[in-house]
């Protein structure tokens, strides 16, 4: 299985683009899309898209990794 790229640019995307483009598009799309590629679909600054990751997990959302697991990966 090949990792996950933009469906508009081509460049690879992160566990937490994944699980935004879910979030804000539909939870069972498999066409995911980088924050810049996903803040130009909704016509928003990419610093929104980010806003919402931060927002998203702060409420818990299961899409997202806890913050302390997402860094341990990288």
């Amino acid at each position: 299985m090949s990792a996950p790229v933009c469906v508009k640019c081509g460049g690879p995307v992160t566990a937490d683009e994944i699980a935004v483009t879910k979030r804000l598009i539909n939870r069972g799309t498999t066409d995911y899309y980088c924050v810049p590629c996903l803040a130009a679909y909704f016509d928003v600054r990419p610093e929104a898209i980010r806003g919402r990751i931060v927002h998203y997990r702060a409420m818990g959302c299961t899409l997202f990794a806890p913050e302390e697991e997402e860094t341990a990966d990288q």
